[in-house]
């Protein structure tokens, strides 16, 4: 079964129901694997690529810039790749060292969007950016200043939407008032943490807000840092990965009935665990795509045959009901 592309927000972009990943590129991706993974994601009929300007200031001798800088070379062989894709980027969080921002300039003020956005075009090497999104909240800028600095950028032809990273409820329906009253730019997608281990913070306030206001969702962590693939059962397989120690919280009761509807799903469906928790977020009448992130071609198939996957109502129905919050 196809997939169709999906409105994000009220943007006038459309995509694909998986969102790929960059945080992995140009870091435990290497050049020429990230190279293969981009091909394959885009050769699958796929379209939005996110990535950030810090990806990876975490990764020894890094100073941010690294995944933008990949993706840009990619897109720099040509045929027709830049045409096929959309390039989603993030500014506000700290650079690594050597990043030498103009004075005054930090978080969302326009002073570091204005140098930051030049910075990631020339990495990108293209000469504009399909969503431009705020990767923190920044409560020492006013909104004003920042959707200001955005309709800027956006009239210069160099951002065509915009939107937002780990907002709160209140903060993004700030957003969305202030644009609306000053006639700026609004936020058309919200990045927030979302998964079937991780649903409350998500689900309460901020999806139904995401739904009236028609606001495009992006989650990250849709597969729990490798929970729902599986991969971790107990404190013994924490090892196994780096990443390991990060679902040790998910060892719990509900997180093992997550994973046994997951298997059953997956027996099922005769599909993975992994396939099946993504196909679950894209079901989901607020997500218009999930991220995640690939280290190998192979990986990466397994992760877009989710969107060729349809889960019956009673299987929804099972892993609404095992990964329950309420």
């Amino acid at each position: 079964m196809s997939f169709s592309h999906r409105p994000l927000g009220r943007s006038g972009l459309n995509v694909a129901p998986l969102v790929l990943g960059g945080n992995v590129f140009g870091w435990t991706a290497d050049r020429a694997t990230s190279f293969s993974v981009l091909d394959a994601f885009v050769d699958g009929g796929f379209n939005l690529i996110d990535t950030a300007d810090i990806y990876s200031t975490w990764g020894p001798g890094h100073v941010g810039g690294e995944s933008e800088t990949v993706i840009g070379d990619w897109l720099a062989q040509g045929g027709g790749r830049r045409e096929r894709v959309l390039l989603a980027t993030k500014v506000g969080k700290p650079m690594g060292p050597g990043s030498a921002p103009v004075e005054g300039a930090r978080g969302l003020s326009r002073r570091w969007i204005r140098q930051a956005v030049e910075d990631s075009l020339r990495r990108l090497r293209t000469d504009h950016i399909d969503l431009y999104q705020s990767h923190d909240d920044d409560t020492a800028t006013p909104l004003e200043e920042t959707l200001s600095a955005y309709a800027e950028l956006i009239t210069e032809g160099k951002v065509r939407a915009i939107g937002a990273s780990n907002y709160s409820a209140p903060r993004l329906a700030e957003a969305l008032a202030v644009s609306a009253r000053l006639g700026l730019p609004r936020y058309e997608a919200l990045q927030p943490h979302y998964n079937l281990v991780e649903r409350q913070v998500f689900e309460e306030a901020l999806q139904p807000l995401c739904v009236a206001e028609g606001v495009g969702v992006i989650n990250f962590f849709g597969l729990a840092r490798g929970f729902l693939t599986g991969k971790y059962r107990s404190e013994a397989d924490l090892g196994k990965s780096p990443r390991g120690a990060g679902v040790k919280a998910y060892l719990g009761e509900r997180g093992m009935k997550v994973l046994a509807a997951l298997d059953e799903v997956a027996a099922q469906q005769r599909a993975t665990p992994a396939q099946v928790a993504l196909a679950w977020q894209m079901a989901q009448p607020s997500i218009t795509g999930p991220i995640a992130s690939a280290t190998s071609v192979a990986q990466l198939t397994e992760l877009m045959a989710a969107a060729h996957l349809t889960l019956s109502a009673e299987q929804k129905v099972a892993l609404d009901a095992a990964s329950a919050w309420r």
